[in-house]
């Protein structure tokens, strides 16, 4: 979101040069306090001064584009730290796996710079290319919160099999001559048990479909690459991200409604920060 009108002028109010501990601001309005000590009218003049002084401030274009940059460095510090200790959660191979397409989306953005692409084409790269690190991200942990579940059940990732042995001697037992109350209750004891099996199923299913996913974004990135290398015009490239990126859109639902049955991590933004440059070591 765009800094507004009264945004620059609370910053105005603030504002401070480099090498300067307190803001003038502050010091103006200091001197014109004790003024008015010995005469009022001083505190009507520094009244007037300081509305002036925050109007002027605070409209000025290149003190706007200042705030609007810091804003934007804020936001995006605040982001890239949340991300990174989403990333500590995840298993070492997921963590290289992460790393290592984020490189490849750093490299294909230097490479764009270095045939001085025009800064836009570079800012709706790093846009598309920030949302698709994104919804990687968020793949990565919605399949180890759903394998997390999956290990920590009473049986562990095995457990199917035995679910499956449990209703089958369940089954068995119920075709024996028994009482009304425990064929109830062994009737009771197979639905839940089958119940458990399909979820199990289902959750086995749901990360088939997460490991494809995962895999297509690596993919798209390679294809996306290769085809920079083939095409130097900046504007196709941006397009070819465009469209990458609109048809994770139904994925992205997808993983929505996945974190809210397995609780896995809650959106951080509605829209993630353009990939930069400067974030490449």
């Amino acid at each position: 979101m765009n800094p507004g009108i009264w945004d620059y002028i609370r910053k105005a109010f603030n504002a401070r040069p480099i090498g300067m501990f307190v803001p003038p601001n502050w010091i103006g309005l200091g001197i014109f306090a004790m003024l008015g000590l010995m005469n009022p009218g001083f505190w009507v003049i520094g009244l007037g001064a300081e509305l002036a002084y925050l109007w002027i401030l605070g409209t000025n274009k290149r003190f706007q584009r200042f705030v609007g940059a810091s804003q934007r460095l804020q936001t995006t510090n605040q982001w890239q730290a949340k991300v990174n200790a989403l990333i500590q959660q995840l298993s070492g191979e997921d963590q290289q796996k992460y790393r290592a397409l984020e490189v490849r989306c750093w490299t294909l953005l230097e490479q764009q710079q270095a045939i001085q692409a025009p800064s836009s084409g570079l800012q709706a790269q790093g846009e598309g290319l920030g949302r698709l690190l994104w919804v990687y991200l968020r793949l990565l942990t919605t399949r180890q919160a759903i394998n997390r579940i999956l290990r920590s059940s009473a049986g562990g990732p095995n457990e199917s099999a035995g679910l499956e042995e449990r209703i089958d001697k369940l089954q068995a037992r119920l075709k024996e001559p028994l009482s009304e109350e425990l064929k109830k209750s062994l009737t009771g004891q197979v639905d839940i048990l089958q119940q458990r099996l399909d979820k199990r199923r289902e959750a086995k299913e749901k990360l088939a479909f997460l490991d494809a996913e995962i895999t297509r974004i690596q993919e798209q990135v390679e294809l996306v690459r290769e085809q920079a290398v083939v095409s130097a015009d900046p504007e196709t490239l941006s397009k070819r991200i465009d469209q990458v990126t609109a048809t994770l859109g139904g994925t992205t639902q997808w993983i929505t409604d996945q974190q809210k049955i397995y609780g896995a991590v809650e959106d951080l933004m509605s829209e993630p920060p353009a990939l930069q440059i400067t974030n490449y070591e």
